[in-house]
């Protein structure tokens, strides 16, 4: 899994690395369809999940002899309410009128700066994999 994810993550990178503008000013990297990549990428994103679970069991370990069943609810609630409040949040800075006018100004270095970090990640995923699994083989 790692591998796999490590390669696919320096792929992403090097397409981000090595963009160009076309002929309509457009970065080539960018979605035909970006809500519907962005909810695949977000929904097929293994380490969200294990992150939200790290982050619930953090906060809430020296609370685990008073948590039962009757806290289900109220922590799905609060849950639900984080993850909206932070969506709002999200939403108003990429909307925010400065953050749009740099973006377009200088989208095709903002690419390619995120692509050379996709690297980064993808290389530190394949030298953490590598060797495990190495040593199973």
């Amino acid at each position: 899994m790692g591998l796999a994810c490590g390669a696919y993550l320096c792929w992403l990178g090097v397409r981000s690395a090595t963009a160009r503008r076309q002929a309509d000013g457009t970065v080539s990297t960018e979605p035909k369809k970006p809500l519907l990549r962005g909810l695949a990428f977000g929904l097929s994103n293994p380490k969200a999940y294990p992150v939200a679970a790290a982050m619930f069991t953090a906060l809430l370990a020296r609370y685990a002899s008073a948590l039962d069943w009757s806290a289900f609810a109220p922590l799905l609630g609060a849950a639900c309410v984080g993850f909206i409040a932070a969506d709002v949040v999200l939403v108003s800075v990429i909307g925010a009128g400065v953050v749009r006018r740099f973006y377009r100004r200088h989208a095709l270095w903002v690419t390619r700066v995120s692509g050379v970090l996709f690297i980064g990640f993808g290389v530190h995923a394949l030298t953490t994999a590598g060797p495990g699994l190495w040593r199973r083989l």
